[in-house]
């Protein structure tokens, strides 16, 4: 070991959700200007102001200065944490919170970097968007509350279903993973269909039935 110990930059993510049918909505805006990701959706988010203010402070501050919107303190909610790393290297851990309940209409409050903003469907986010934080609102959709999201040098800034680094990490409290398939059958299934959060293990042993005085394997229904 060096001795030198690894320090990342930690960001708060703002998931602002209504409820306006089936499908909640949750809150995008666009980069623009000189900025990182111009052009992409994103949430709205930022960094910690310096070691004086804690994730909840600067998700509130953020809010405001982004959205325009006021957020009491007490009706922020813990909602996932991400460890990522970009492709180029450096790597950082983001922590998205839920909020349902602020005063205010959202804003464009910052046009010299944000030139869009409206409300998305979890089920239908828009393109193309921050592939990290894509892979924060795939967590949240799951329900987990930590993911690792370590991207490959070539990968895009921009989210890429054939490039989906999203890897969720189950909770202390979640069933044993034992019936989760090899990893290539996972990665095929879910190229096919689209991503797999939750694996059940639904076979049995073989019943048995006599027939004629000998035993002979009784199919299983569906079969």
């Amino acid at each position: 070991m060096s001795g030198r110990r690894h320090a990342e930059p930690v960001d708060v993510h703002l998931i602002l959700r209504r409820e306006t049918g089936e499908v909640p909505e949750v809150l995008l805006s666009r980069r623009a200007g000189q900025v990182y990701a111009a052009g992409l959706w994103h949430l709205p988010s930022g960094h910690l102001d310096g070691p004086h203010e804690d994730v909840v402070t600067a998700l509130v501050r953020e809010a405001r200065e982004e959205t325009g919107v006021d957020i009491d303190p007490a009706d922020v909610r813990a909602a996932v944490t991400v460890h990522h790393r970009g492709p180029g290297g450096s790597s950082r851990t983001g922590c998205f919170f839920e909020v349902r309940r602020w005063t205010g209409e959202p804003r464009i409050a910052e046009p010299d970097v944000c030139d869009a903003m409206g409300w998305a469907g979890l089920d239908a986010l828009p393109a193309p968007m921050v592939a990290y934080c894509r892979a924060g609102l795939d967590a949240y959709a799951a329900g987990a509350r930590l993911a690792v999201h370590f991207q490959q040098p070539g990968d895009t800034i921009a989210y890429d279903p054939s490039a989906d680094r999203l890897r969720l990490v189950p909770d202390v409290a979640a069933p044993a993973s034992g019936g989760r398939p090899d990893a290539r059958v996972v990665e095929f299934t879910e190229r096919a269909i689209g991503r797999i959060t939750e694996w059940t293990d639904s076979s049995w042993a073989a019943r048995t039935a006599v027939c004629g005085g000998s035993e002979v394997p009784k199919a299983a229904p569906g079969t």
